[in-house]
């Protein structure tokens, strides 16, 4: 089975092609007011709301990845693909762990180990970006 099944036929909207080409775009992980920020430049009569809604849409469709944290707002991943992240507790950035495979023995460890059927696991890595290192030393 696939980490993420796509959703079946989903009408696609010049909204919705804009905001993923916005999100694929950056190597950053937004949250929905900075995609919102960046494609009412080009659709100025857009709502947050209508954002939210295709953010929505697009992680169903397993178009892109929505990152919670715990905290109030989401970021979003235009990479579909299960992969590791480190966010640095300073600033809040979150970034992609280059050059790091999924490792999916674990999945079939855990599975086996407790009787589960397991699909996927996520994994962050928590400490101080780069930037955030050099201002404390």
């Amino acid at each position: 089975m696939e980490e993420r099944e796509k959703k079946g036929f989903v009408r696609n909207t010049k909204q919705r092609a804009l905001i993923l080409e916005v999100l694929r775009s950056t190597r950053t992980h937004p949250t929905a007011d900075w995609i919102y920020e960046k494609v009412k430049k080009k659709i100025p009569n857009i709502s947050l709301g209508t954002v939210y809604r295709n953010l929505s849409t697009l992680k169903e469709m397993g178009e892109i990845m929505e990152l919670n944290y715990g905290s109030k707002n989401s970021r979003y991943d235009g990479n579909p693909e299960n992969h590791y992240h480190f966010v640095c507790l300073e600033c809040g950035q979150t970034f992609d762990v280059e050059d790091l495979p999924v490792n999916r023995e674990i999945d079939k460890e855990v599975a086996a180990r407790n009787g589960w059927k397991v699909f996927y696991h996520r994994m962050e890595f928590y400490g101080l970006c780069g930037d955030c290192s050099k201002k404390e030393d």
